[in-house]
């Protein structure tokens, strides 16, 4: 079993999605979200609005779940 923190926040996971894809063009022209915002986004200049995360996790299939606290 793997040891250390194993799980990725939101942010992570979107960013690492944008850096994999195709074209992160095509990925704001499929979403109708703003290039150069999902360009700052994935170079970690900027964030994202909650509803353009949505959008992305959607796209991207990245589902959240929620930890009980301990």
């Amino acid at each position: 079993m793997p040891t250390g923190n194993i799980h990725k926040t939101m942010t992570e996971l979107l960013r690492e999605a944008l850096t994999e894809a195709d074209s992160i063009r095509a990925v704001a022209r499929e979403n109708g979200l703003d290039h150069s915002s999902l360009v700052r986004f994935a170079n970690s200049e900027q964030s994202l609005r909650l509803d353009l995360a949505d959008k992305l996790a959607a796209h991207f299939g990245i589902v959240s779940t929620r930890r009980k606290a301990r």
